[in-house]
């Protein structure tokens, strides 16, 4: 009966996903980008380098968390396991040319990033205690006076972070011990989840910002040994580079094999693989933008920016080239973390398979926590801020059994059904900020004078004639 019922579920969350990414979402993710770049005079390439300072600053408000703390926050869930087991999964079912693809999603979500991020801070909110906090269900609340869709987008959120993204790092985490002698596929998936379930228990009893704390040693330790040990290989294979952009360049652009298979492209699975990495658009990595404590809105846009080519630009190309330099042909048999797993040690020996199994799971485990971070933005919003200890502890019940239970499951199911979820977001949260997009345009406007006339910009509503009432920038 459970087979049935799994089978069922596994045919129709496919079926949803395909129709999604060839029908609606590939238009509405690649045009919004487009059309964000255009408007803001392609704000992601002109003001990297002012990202990078403004991500060095301390916190303006000692009741907020640092620019630096909420970088790390929406990094701990963009960078996981979408940088490896998901650039695998990309190249083993849509070949080299996803990796051109990913590139050209993560670019121009760059400026859609920005956009949202910028908006969480214009309006956020002030909690009891002087901090803030904000994101897409209250600048859909305060600004186009609709709670219902507020709700909404807080619901599939909700779902999409402590259910869909959370099965995927924790069977990815389980995926990766297939490659020792002690696995049994019958019985250490389930030890795997138990234990995992458990620690993240554990520290997700700590709230929102132990969760931050946690992140922000845990994320730039494991990026930086991460980068070191894929730079290390690519430099060992560096005669290779060249034949490694020729094919991804040429499999980019061969149209017939995407139109003749577009559901398994470069181009779909480029672009699935793309925003399942760095989040830009759907929403989320806003809520950790809303809770900065910065001077002026666009500044913490900007952090969003850097935070998208950290994760696609950076990690992700680290990742394609140790794949695609190391002389493993992909297949779709390996997707996932075996054809990492068979990468690094076709390099680095056993020594390689190691290292990647502890590099996944601490990239796995940030996501989580990243992840349950969002979640409970969402429970907050549905409860004004104010959700009773029934619910905080339904919630974090639902999310150890969800972390458990992924662990165990099949690999097409856990990365479909998190893509729908990830899809009705985008579907919600792209629309909403192109309508609102006047002000975040104004706000950047405001900032680049400010920083003209040699000043520290600092934000006031009616600097850019906002209309609507807010609770900071007055």
């Amino acid at each position: 009966m459970l087979e049935t019922i799994a089978a069922a579920y596994s045919g129709f969350i496919g079926s949803i996903s395909n129709y999604l990414y060839t029908y609606i979402l590939i238009v509405l993710l690649v045009a919004g980008g487009i059309y964000f770049t255009v408007r803001t005079k392609f704000v992601q390439f002109r003001f990297l380098p002012e990202s990078i300072r403004i991500v060095m600053q301390p916190s303006e408000d000692q009741n907020s968390i640092s620019a630096f703390k909420t970088l790390m926050v929406s990094t701990a869930s963009r960078v996981g396991t979408g940088n490896i087991a998901g650039i695998s999964t990309a190249i083993c079912l849509g070949g080299t040319g996803a990796v051109f693809w990913m590139w050209v999603t993560a670019l121009l979500g760059s400026a859609t990033a920005f956009v949202e991020g910028t908006l969480a801070q214009i309006y956020k909110k002030r909690a009891k205690d002087g901090s803030c906090y904000g994101g897409p269900a209250y600048y859909i609340e305060q600004a186009l006076k609709q709670r219902w869709l507020g709700v909404l987008f807080a619901v599939v959120m909700i779902l999409t972070y402590m259910v869909g993204f959370n099965l995927v790092a924790s069977f990815n985490i389980a995926d990766s011990l297939k490659a020792y002698s002690f696995y049994d596929p019958t019985l250490t998936p389930w030890i795997v989840g138990i234990v995992l379930a458990v620690v993240f228990l554990v520290c997700i009893s700590g709230g929102g910002k132990q969760i931050a704390n946690i992140t922000a040693v845990l994320v730039p330790v494991m990026g930086v040994l991460y980068l070191a040990v894929t730079l290390f290989v690519v430099f060992t294979h560096i005669s290779l580079i060249p034949a490694v952009f020729a094919s991804i360049f040429h499999n980019a652009f061969n149209f017939q094999a995407i139109f003749g298979g577009f559901v398994g492209s470069a181009l779909m699975q480029g672009i699935k693989r793309g925003l399942f990495s760095n989040e830009a658009g759907i929403g989320a990595a806003a809520c950790a933008a809303g809770s900065a404590g910065v001077s002026h809105p666009a500044k913490q846009g900007l952090v969003q920016v850097l935070s998208v080519f950290i994760d696609t630009i950076v990690v992700c190309t680290a990742t394609a080239m140790l794949l695609l330099c190391s002389g493993v042909d992909p297949t779709a048999e390996a997707a996932g973390m075996p054809f990492v797993q068979q990468a690094m040690a076709g390099t680095l020996g056993q020594f390689g398979v190691i290292f990647i199994t502890v590099a996944l799971f601490l990239f796995a485990f940030t996501t989580l926590l990243g992840n349950f971070y969002y979640a409970e933005t969402g429970l907050s919003y549905l409860f004004n801020q104010a959700p009773s200890r029934t619910a905080v502890y339904v919630q974090r019940a639902i999310a150890t059994v969800v972390v458990c239970l992924g662990a165990t499951m099949q690999l097409t199911v856990v990365w479909d059904t998190a893509d729908v979820l990830m899809g009705l977001m985008a579907l919600i949260n792209v629309p909403v900020i192109v309508l609102l997009l006047k002000p975040a345009l104004r706000c950047l406007d405001d900032y680049i004078q400010q920083k003209k006339s040699g000043k520290n910009p600092e934000f006031k509503a009616s600097s850019i004639g906002l209309k609507e009432k807010v609770d900071f920038w007055n």
